[in-house]
């Protein structure tokens, strides 16, 4: 006895399953969507952060240009200024080597970015 598998499908099946693959299209599509927006904040949250960097870095460079400058006006000499910025930056650098401890900016850290996927996900009720 031979079983005929066009038999069984009716067109409410058809309906339905023409449904399912329409839902799960969709559905897909709106993931996609989904994680392009998201690449997309995180782009330009990259831009907008390299150029404030860029612009905070140049401004910290002219800056110590200016202090050098002035400190070198100050100490009657052409350079004593400009190492007493460079000693600045190095003591700088030796209390953040010595003295900070990577554990206070990962609470920084945690405080700053705790459930920010979350609080972005908007089909979360």
């Amino acid at each position: 006895m031979a079983y005929d598998d066009d038999a069984s499908k009716t067109p409410r099946n058809d309906s339905l399953v023409g449904n399912l693959k329409g839902y799960l299209d969709t559905r897909i599509d709106l993931v996609r969507l989904e994680v392009q927006e998201k690449v997309k904040l995180a782009f330009v949250g990259t831009m907008h952060g390299a150029a404030m960097g860029l612009i905070a870095l140049m401004f910290l460079i002219f800056l110590s240009i200016f202090a050098g400058l002035a400190l070198n006006d100050a100490f009657d000499s052409s350079f004593w200024g400009f190492g007493a910025v460079a000693g600045f930056y190095l003591a700088l650098l030796i209390i953040f080597l010595v003295g900070v401890d990577k554990k206070l900016f990962q609470g920084l850290a945690d405080k700053l970015l705790n459930n920010t996927i979350y609080k972005s996900d908007k089909r979360q009720a």
